[in-house]
C-alpha cells in the first residue's frame, strides 16, 4: 500500500482512528465499570489512559496516513496550508467509521462488566458535561481544541524555505508525520485531560465522540436510557469551530 494514496490515507485514518476509541473507551471503562480490577481509577487515570491512546493509534497511521485520526486536526491542517481538501471527505469518513468500530470492540472486551452494570453507561462512550450548559460546553470544547491544533501547526516541520516556496511533502502531512510530534501531541493531549477535561470530558475530536456515540446506539447494551442526540452536536462542532480558528490564527502568525 503506498503511503498517502487514497487506499493508505483510508485504512490508515481507519485503524488509527479504531484504535484510539477501543483504548479511550477502554480507560473509560476499567474505571467506571464495577467488577474492573481498575475500577474507581480515577481522572488522572484516565486522562493518561487517552493520551497513551493517541499514542497508539497516531503511530499505527503515521506512515499510512499522516496520522490526524482527528477531523479537527484534518480540517485545521487543511485551512492552514490549503492543502489535502481533495482528502479531507476520505479522512472523515474513515475517522468516523473508525470511532464506531473502536467503541464495539471497546464493547467486546467488557462484554461480561457492561451485562452487569446497573447503571447508563453513554458516559463510557461519549462526553457527558458536568454542568449542562450548550453554550459554555461549546467554548470548552472551542479552548480545548484550539489550543490542541494550535500546538500541532507550531511545532510541526514548516517545509518553508526562505522565499517561501514549498518543497517536499504536502505540508498537511509533514506537519503529522513526525515520530516525536506524535509523542508531544500525545502528552499534551493528556494536557489538555487535566488542566481542561473537566467541563465537559474533553472530546477534542469529534470522531472520539460521535463514532463511539452511533455504536452505543446500536450495540445491545442493557439499562440505556438514550444516546443524547440533543448534546451531541456540542463536541462535533465545538472542535470543528476550534481546529479553524487555530489554523486562521496559525496563517497569520506563524
Amino acid at each position: 500500500m503506498t503511503p498517502g494514496s487514497n487506499a493508505a490515507v483510508f485504512f490508515g485514518e481507519f485503524i488509527g482512528t479504531a484504535i484510539l476509541l477501543l483504548m479511550g473507551n477502554g480507560v473509560v471503562a476499567a474505571v467506571l465499570l464495577p467488577r474492573s480490577k481498575a475500577f474507581a481509577g480515577g481522572w488522572i487515570v484516565i486522562t493518561f489512559g487517552w493520551g497513551f491512546a493517541v499514542l497508539a493509534g497516531a503511530y499505527t497511521a503515521l506512515n499510512l496516513s499522516g496520522g490526524q485520526i482527528n477531523p479537527a486536526v484534518t480540517l485545521g491542517l487543511s485551512t492552514f496550508t490549503g492543502e489535502g481538501w481533495d482528502q479531507v471527505p476520505l479522512r472523515l469518513v474513515a475517522q468516523v467509521l473508525g470511532g464506531i468500530v473502536g467503541a464495539a470492540l471497546c464493547w467486546a472486551a467488557y462484554m461480561g462488566h457492561f451485562r452487569v452494570a446497573e447503571e447508563d453507561t453513554l458516559g463510557i462512550f461519549s462526553t457527558i458535561p458536568a454542568i449542562r450548559n450548550n453554550v459554555q460546553n461549546f467554548v470548552t470544547e472551542v479552548i480545548g481544541t484550539f489550543v490542541l491544533v494550535l500546538f500541532i501547526i507550531a511545532t510541526g516541520p514548516s517545509k518553508l524555505p526562505a522565499g517561501g516556496e514549498r518543497t517536499g511533502e504536502p505540508i498537511a502531512t509533514a506537519i503529522t508525520q513526525s515520530g516525536t510530534g506524535v509523542l508531544l501531541v500525545a502528552l499534551l493531549v493528556v494536557g489538555i485531560g487535566l488542566c481542561l477535561g473537566g467541563p465537559t470530558g474533553y472530546a477534542i475530536n469529534p470522531a472520539r465522540d460521535l463514532g463511539p456515540r452511533i455504536a452505543y446506539t446500536f450495540l445491545p447494551i442493557p439499562n440505556k436510557t438514550g444516546s443524547d442526540w440533543g448534546y451531541s452536536w456540542v463536541p462535533v462542532a465545538g472542535p470543528i469551530v476550534g481546529g479553524v480558528l487555530a489554523a486562521l490564527v496559525g496563517k497569520a502568525v506563524l
